[in-house]
C-alpha cells in the first residue's frame, strides 16, 4: 500500500514513510492509494468477532505487511485493550462510548496505535524521533499518555493557554520525562500553524527526525475507522437498517475515518458533521464555500478549530464534489447555550450523561432523525468528568472519576510560548 499527497506534487510513499513524515513535502496530507473493500464474509461474521479481531481486519490492508501479521495482531490487541460499548440512550438512539481508554477520550486509540507503530520501526533502526502535536484538548493528553516513556521518541505538545479544561491540561503537563508541553499564547489554529511550519522548514527537516501525532498522521486516523465497524457489529439486525452516525467534529479526522470505513464496505447510510460555533465545515455543506476563519472558544473546546486540516481529505474522498459530499454528510452547528440545555434535558429524561462534545452530536442526531428514518449513533468522544464544571452545573450532581483513572495533583510542567515561529524553531533546535 502506497500513500500519496492530496496536493499530488510528490511521489507516493510506504506506510512507514507516511507515519514517519507525518506531512508530505508539498504540504498536502497523505491518503492511501486505494481503499480496499472488505469481503462479504467479514460482515457476515462481524458480530462474533472481538474488538481487536475487527481492528486487525480493518487495519491490516493499510499496513500491507510492513509490520508482520503476528506482530500487528499483538500491537492491535495492546491498543484495543479496553471496551468501546454501544449504549442505548432511547429507542433508535445510541451512544458509542469512545472514552474508556486511559485518558478518557476517543483519541486514545489513534495515539496508542501511532506510538506503538513508531516504536516498532524505531526499535528496528535505533532511530530517534521528535513528535510534534498541536491540541485543542484531548489529543494532547492522549498523545502524552500513549507515548510516555516510549524509547527513542520525544514528544512536544502545543496547546492554547486558557482554552483547555483543567483536567485536560493536567493530563498533558504533569508527566515530564520524554513529554514536553508548550503553553502557547494563542488559539489551536496558531498551534497547528506552528507545527505545519516546522514540517516545511528545510533546516529542521535536516537536523531533526520530525513526525506528527495529530490526525494529519495516517496512523492516528486509520484506527479510528474501527469505531464504526465495532458500533455496527453491536447493533441488532433490525437496527442495522439506515445507520446514521453523528460525529462531534473539530479537525475532522474522526469523520474522515468514518468515510474510509464506508468506502471499505460498511453500510453507513448517512453522516452528520456537528460543530459548535466553529462551523466552517457545516457552512461549506450548506453553501459550497469553504471559508476558514479564526477559531472561537466554546465549552466544547476540543472542537474549537476554524481551519480543519482533514477537510482536504474529505474533499479528496469525494473528488472535490460538493454535491457528493453534501449527499453523504449533513452539517449542523450549535451554540453553547443549546449545548448546556441538551446536557440538562437528556439527563433529566433518560439519565444519560453527555459531555459537551457528545451533546453537540446528540443535537444534530435528534434534529436529523426528526425528518429522516434511521438508527442514530452519536460518537461520545470524551468522558463527562473531563468537563465536570460544565456538566455538573447542568445535571446538579457530581460526576465520578472512573475507577481505572487515578486522580493526580502532580506539578504542572509547561513552557510558556508565543506564536512566533522563529522562537519555536530555536526551541526545537536547542532541545
Amino acid at each position: 500500500m502506497k500513500y500519496y499527497s492530496t496536493n499530488g506534487k510528490v511521489e507516493p510513499v510506504s506506510f512507514k514513510e507516511a507515519i514517519f513524515k507525518g506531512l508530505p513535502d508539498d504540504n498536502g496530507l497523505f491518503m492511501p492509494e486505494m481503499i480496499p473493500t472488505l469481503p462479504p464474509s467479514f460482515f457476515e461474521e462481524i458480530s462474533t468477532l472481538s474488538l481487536p479481531e475487527i481492528g486487525f481486519e480493518v487495519i491490516k490492508p493499510f499496513v500491507n505487511g510492513e509490520i508482520p501479521d503476528s506482530e500487528l495482531k499483538e500491537l492491535i490487541e495492546d491498543v484495543l485493550s479496553f471496551d468501546i460499548p454501544l449504549v442505548k440512550v432511547k429507542n433508535g438512539v445510541y451512544s458509542l462510548e469512545l472514552f474508556h481508554g486511559p485518558t478518557l477520550a476517543f483519541k486514545d486509540v489513534g495515539a496508542r496505535f501511532l506510538a506503538r507503530s513508531l516504536s516498532y520501526f524505531t526499535r528496528k533502526e535505533e532511530k530517534k524521533l521528535t513528535v510534534l502535536v498541536a491540541t485543542s484538548g484531548d489529543t494532547g493528553s492522549a498523545v502524552a499518555n500513549g507515548f510516555y516513556n516510549v524509547p527513542n521518541i520525544d514528544v512536544i505538545i502545543l496547546y492554547p493557554t486558557g482554552k483547555v479544561s483543567a483536567f485536560q491540561e493536567q493530563q498533558m503537563t504533569t508527566l515530564g520525562g520524554n513529554i514536553t508541553a508548550l503553553e502557547v499564547d494563542g488559539t489551536f489554529d496558531d498551534c497547528q500553524k506552528l507545527v505545519k511550519e516546522a514540517f516545511l522548514d528545510e533546516e529542521l527537516k535536516a537536523e531533526l527526525n520530525l513526525t506528527s501525532a495529530n490526525s494529519i498522521n495516517m496512523a492516528r486516523l486509520l484506527p479510528q475507522s474501527v469505531y464504526y465497524f465495532y458500533a455496527w457489529a453491536q447493533l441488532s439486525q433490525e437496527d442495522k437498517k439506515k445507520v446514521v452516525f453523528s460525529i462531534p467534529s473539530g479537525n475532522y479526522g474522526n469523520l474522515s475515518a468514518g468515510l474510509i470505513a464506508q468506502k471499505m464496505g460498511l453500510p453507513i447510510h448517512h453522516f452528520l458533521a456537528c460543530s459548535n460555533a466553529n462551523d466552517t465545515v457545516p457552512l461549506y455543506l450548506w453553501n459550497g464555500r469553504f471559508q476558514p476563519k479564526p477559531s472561537v472558544a466554546t465549552i466544547s473546546n476540543a472542537m474549537d478549530v476554524g481551519n480543519p486540516s482533514n477537510f482536504v481529505r474529505m474533499l479528496d474522498i469525494f473528488d472535490g464534489s460538493h454535491l457528493e459530499m453534501s449527499n453523504t454528510i449533513s452539517g449542523y452547528a450549535y451554540t453553547d447555550e443549546s449545548t448546556r440545555n441538551t446536557i440538562q434535558k437528556v439527563y433529566a429524561l433518560t439519565g444519560y450523561i453527555l459531555d459537551p462534545h457528545g451533546a453537540v452530536g446528540y443535537m444534530g442526531l435528534i434534529d436529523h432523525l426528526a425528518s429522516n428514518e434511521g438508527t442514530g449513533i452519536v460518537l461520545e468522544t470524551a468522558h463527562p468528568v473531563k468537563f465536570n464544571q460544565t456538566v455538573e452545573q447542568e445535571i446538579g450532581m457530581r460526576v465520578a472519576l472512573p475507577s481505572h483513572v487515578e486522580s493526580t495533583n502532580l506539578e504542572k510542567k509547561s513552557v510558556s510560548f508565543s506564536t512566533d515561529f522563529a522562537d519555536f524553531k530555536s526551541f526545537l533546535l536547542d532541545e
